[in-house]
């Protein structure tokens, strides 16, 4: 596979293209000419059941993931929240993009749409946003909404549901941003690992050189310092992506690292979270230690009820 042109691994929704082709111009800026590579992932296909019923480790990522190590691809491009805890040996994640606002939002074509309402449906795909929803919107219903944003978009639109709760990253990248309600606060709904960063994977054996140039062209270091905390938390929780866990790491004016994480039970009724800080240097540390403050105090017998609900062994 010729290095001249840099292949780009991707999901097809328009979202993922929109991702893409901003990684596409980062890289033209710097010089490097590159290629988009769409392709369709378990969780594209499987559109039928939730996510943590289908297993959500590697749902959005394998497809991309195995055409880097066939050579196919030189970059495997994911929503950071996507992505796995633990990277397999022989990849490695090399940049992520600087984040976008992180909130969650609420969408509606009810102009005077109100959450608070008694009755009201709102769709989702998350495990932690339908027990953030049955913890602080208690009348409120949720109900499944699979697929890529237009068609849940469509969805909303056909009556489907009151409401979407979405990330802000998304619906503003796709131009859905008339469609706001409310912009849920990050003190309540605080996001999942990664949400709002794009990141950028590669074999470990793509050469050295060229992966210099290229986390040189997009990684940003802030938020980089950010997410390996946020990750190292996620690691250590050991229960994926389909678990409502969550963590936002953040700078401090003198440069540490502040974060928030913590995990809630599917019935929203139990609810542990910390917020510690630590220097920069340390951010892998700081999300271990919050990950186990968590599991701690109560966080591993939420995880064991969570499995137990799911018949996990």
């Amino acid at each position: 596979m010729s290095e001249s042109v840099i292949r780009l691994a991707t999901r097809a929704s328009r979202l993922a293209l929109w991702q893409t082709e901003h990684v596409a111009s980062l890289l033209n800026q710097a010089g490097l000419a590159t290629e988009i590579v769409p392709m369709q992932t378990v969780g594209d296909q499987v559109l039928d059941r939730s996510l943590a019923k289908i297993g959500a480790k590697g749902v959005f990522t394998e497809e991309l993931e195995e055409s880097l190590r066939r050579g196919d691809t030189h970059l495997a491009v994911h929503s950071a929240k996507d992505v796995q805890s633990t990277i397999p040996p022989d990849l490695e994640l090399l940049a992520f993009l600087e984040r976008e606002q992180v909130n969650d939002v609420v969408i509606s074509f009810q102009e005077d749409f109100d959450i608070s309402r008694t009755g009201i449906v709102l769709g989702t795909s998350s495990t932690r946003r339908k027990a953030l929803l049955r913890r602080f919107y208690p009348l409120a219903s949720t109900a499944e909404a699979r697929g890529n944003l237009q068609t849940r978009v469509r969805k909303l639109e056909e009556g489907q549901y009151d409401a979407l709760v979405l990330a802000y990253a998304g619906v503003h990248r796709m131009g859905y941003d008339h469609l706001i309600r409310h912009v849920l606060p990050t003190d309540r709904f605080v996001p999942p690992v990664g949400q709002g960063s794009i990141a950028v994977e590669s074999s470990r054996f793509l050469d050295n050189d060229l992966k210099v140039k290229i986390k040189q062209a997009l990684d940003h270091a802030d938020t980089h310092r950010c997410l390996l905390a946020e990750r190292a938390f996620l690691r250590t929780m050991e229960g994926g992506c389909s678990i409502p866990s969550f963590a936002l790491a953040t700078l401090t004016q003198a440069g540490d690292i502040r974060l928030h994480g913590g995990l809630i039970s599917l019935s929203g009724e139990e609810y542990i979270d910390i917020t510690q800080t630590a220097p920069a240097a340390q951010a892998e540390g700081l999300g271990m230690a919050v990950a186990e403050y968590v599991l701690g105090h109560g966080g591993t017998a939420i995880l064991a009820s969570i499995r137990e609900h799911r018949g996990e062994q």
